[in-house]
């Protein structure tokens, strides 16, 4: 216990020098999403960024995607997919990212989790995880049912040494709203930090929350501990009530979203955009994008670009521009990834 106690100290500790080095210049990205496999053990119907076939990206490539991104200035890499447990060398994955003084994250549906991977995971250095619980009981939206994975969060609580974090969800055919706090409680109980995901449907699109779903939403205000997520309330309010948020999106500098064939997006629902090799990736790019107005940022539920834009909703007014500014550089062998509207998830604390 006193041995997680100090790791997560220090954790916290780098996450404000994150905080302060994003203060201090915006000539880097704050988050990077890196994704080992696009491969996924689940079919949750809302979910738009797996698939049931691909093979994991060779563990080489990985980390000389995660040294180009040390090399952009890049502070956080978290990994995600798909499913990131599937790739079989997950854990030097992270372990190199520790190496190179990047702060290690992960998201994943938590199926794969045993006693003996968790202690894989701490031996490697992950920093934080998250686990994403959309039902009590699975059904045909979703196999991510706290029935199931309670077992794996009992593990984590007894185990793990780096941040656990538990996010329900609302929206887009979630059945019962109300396991979205019975979630929310069980995930305080067992000593994890709580957020609530509005969810999109499965074509991106952003859904207000409907009469009971909003008094959930309201409900889980309460439950958790506080967290920067608070610092942004409104965001929460407008995306609950359908309606638009007027905000600086910094996606394609702040935050990258680096996919299976190591092409940098806006995010996961901007799949297609600027579709730049990472290899190719430069200060230009960066600079460019902090300053570009993204048309679907109104409607954007993405909590990750939320979180990375942050630190610059103050300064430097964007404006639009034209997609052959930034001229799409993929690789032939590359198939077309088109770009997705909307969908993520707002969190909060």
């Amino acid at each position: 216990m006193r041995r997680r106690r100090l790791r997560g100290i220090r954790t916290t500790l780098r996450e404000w020098k994150v905080a302060a080095k994003a203060l201090l210049s915006t000539d880097h990205p704050i988050l990077a999403h890196l994704i080992p496999v696009r491969r996924c053990n689940l079919a949750c119907s809302y979910c738009n960024e797996y698939d049931d076939s691909s093979a994991p990206v060779v563990t080489d490539a990985i980390l000389r995607r995660v040294d180009l991104l040390k090399n952009l200035g890049t502070s956080v890499i978290t990994l995600s997919g798909g499913e990131p447990l599937l790739h079989p060398e997950l854990e030097v994955i992270i372990a190199h990212i520790r190496s190179r003084g990047m702060v290690a994250s992960m998201i994943t549906n938590g199926y794969l989790l045993s006693r003996k991977r968790i202690a894989q995971l701490n031996q490697a250095g992950l920093e934080h995880l998250q686990i994403s619980i959309d039902n009590i009981e699975p059904d045909e939206v979703s196999k991510k049912s706290l029935r199931v994975l309670d077992k794996k969060l009992c593990y984590l609580a007894e185990l793990a040494d780096f941040k656990v974090n538990i996010n329900s969800v609302l929206g887009s055919g979630v059945r019962n709203p109300d396991d979205a706090l019975v979630i929310g409680k069980r995930a305080v109980a067992l000593g994890f930090t709580c957020t609530v995901g509005i969810i999109h449907d499965g074509k991106g699109r952003l859904r207000p929350l409907n009469g009971r779903e909003a008094e959930v939403f309201e409900e889980l205000k309460s439950v958790g501990k506080k967290g920067y997520a608070r610092i942004y309330r409104y965001f929460q309010e407008n995306l609950a009530a359908g309606k638009p948020n007027n905000w600086a999106c910094r996606a394609g500098a702040r935050y990258l979203y680096v996919c299976e064939d190591g092409l940098v997006h806006y995010c996961s629902q901007q799949r297609g955009y600027p579709g730049i090799p990472l290899e190719e990736y430069t200060l230009d790019d960066i600079r460019r994008e902090f300053r570009t107005r993204k048309g679907c940022a109104p409607y954007c539920t993405v909590s990750c670009v939320h979180h990375a834009s942050m630190a610059d909703f103050w300064r430097a007014p964007q404006e639009y521009r034209i997609p052959q500014r930034a001229p799409r550089r993929t690789p032939k062998h590359t198939p077309d990834h088109r770009p997705v509207c909307g969908g993520g998830l707002v969190q909060l604390e």
